[in-house]
């Protein structure tokens, strides 16, 4: 990227969130920090920033990838950890989960050395799916799941005290830029929209090609493209996957493995019906939205897909900062009355979401909903609203609230 352009350089300097999150991290936890999320989200910038003072070791790097073969001892050694220092070193490995045995490296150098060092694990988006085959590293590492920028990231890059946070208004050009462009570092920094067209492009090149091949034994690629395209034009809809086998001419067993895979390498997401304390629960299949929600055409449905970005980010976040568990879920009944996202904290409903463009007016499955569930709050969040400086969550009662607003409260 070209420092010389000032507007670049300035976006370029933001500190994201995750540098506040990892350091916390170090300074109350031992374990190791896994760091994934989707292919340029920013991983590798991030964690080298946190390794500033240590070392960086990228598998990628023939001279690195020399050094970590030689085993757990052979790094100790190369890192000076026989000398001592005034606090743990920290020691990023990028892209190591490429190694054969990488999985008993680290179980090996963290037990044996991890009293000296902070070590940090990230990588592409494969890192995600080489650690859900078996773990044996069980107890020795806390997941930490990056996105891109957000409102809440944007104005308020640090960890919070709670969730949520008071509003903080974000500057009118970020905004248009998240809308226009997604939160992506580059594109978001850029603000071209050729530039994010191509990038766009490529990326989904890169996923289905490359990440796809390399994970899987997916062999009818053409095909597999295809459904990563459709499934990003109807963003924010209910997944029937009998429908797109029929349109694919694939087998439903197919698209679900397809789908699994997609979601693994972070095209987009699932979110799932909340099955408890709602009568006459009808649908059951979960909704699909895009990861990038600039990807999305359709206004309607980039509004919606855009507020559920927002809020996987803040369940994941808050779940991985350690304030409780979270889960993002919709709900629908069979007399089609349907609220877009249930947030729940700890094994209950605390907020209700309905997402739309430009539409102030009530919506009424709110307030049936949040008798059903007896969430605290119900909000329907308006993306086109003009921010307003007012806490969200003082309000118990069902009300319209701006994206601008509730965003910043959010992670």
């Amino acid at each position: 990227m070209d420092s010389s352009d000032p507007l670049e350089a300035a976006a370029t300097e933001r500190p994201r969130l995750y540098q506040a999150l990892l350091a916390d991290h170090f300074e109350r936890h031992r374990q190791m920090a896994f760091v994934v999320g989707p292919r340029q989200v920013g991983k590798t910038t991030t964690c080298q920033a946190l390794a500033a003072g240590g070392r960086y070791l990228n598998w990628d790097d023939p001279v690195a990838a020399r050094i970590v073969a030689g085993g757990a001892d052979a790094v100790a050694r190369e890192l000076g950890l026989e000398q001592l220092r005034a606090a743990p070193l920290p020691v990023v490995f990028d892209e190591i989960h490429k190694h054969r045995r990488c999985k008993a490296f680290l179980k090996g150098f963290f037990d044996r050395h991890g009293a000296q060092v902070r070590t940090l694990v990230t990588g592409s988006s494969r890192l995600d799916a080489w650690r859900r085959g078996g773990d044996s590293l069980m107890g020795r590492y806390f997941l930490y799941r990056m996105h891109p920028f957000t409102v809440g990231e944007l104005v308020a890059p640090r960890l919070p005290e709670a969730a949520p946070r008071p509003p903080i208004a974000l500057a009118d050009a970020d905004w248009q830029a998240l809308w226009e462009h997604g939160g992506y570092p580059e594109p978001f920094v850029r603000r071209a929209t050729r530039f994010s067209n191509r990038w766009r492009e490529l990326r989904m090149q890169q996923l289905v090609r490359e990440e796809v091949r390399d994970v899987t034994a997916i062999q009818d690629v053409s095909v597999l493209d295809l459904l990563a395209r459709l499934l990003v034009e109807r963003s924010a809809e209910a997944l029937v996957y009998s429908s797109f086998a029929k349109e694919l001419r694939v087998t439903v067993d197919t698209v679900r493995r397809w789908v699994a895979t997609l979601a693994s390498l972070h095209l987009g997401f699932l979110v799932r019906p909340w099955p408890k304390n709602v009568t006459k629960s009808l649908r059951k299949e979960p909704k699909w939205y895009a990861a990038d929600w600039s990807a999305v055409g359709d206004p309607g449905r980039r509004a919606e897909t855009f507020v559920a970005c927002h809020l996987l980010k803040s369940v994941e976040g808050w779940q991985d900062a350690g304030f409780g568990r979270f889960e993002l879920r919709y709900l629908r009944d069979k007399e089609k009355r349907e609220v877009d996202f249930l947030v729940v904290r700890d094994g209950k409903p605390w907020f209700l979401v309905e997402a739309k463009l430009s539409d102030t007016a009530l919506s009424r499955p709110l307030a049936h909903f949040q008798r059903q569930t007896k969430a605290d709050h119900a909000f329907q969040v308006v993306v086109e609203a003009d921010y307003v400086a007012a806490d969200c969550f003082a309000r118990r009662d069902p009300c319209v609230v701006p994206a601008r607003t509730l965003f910043a409260q959010l992670l």
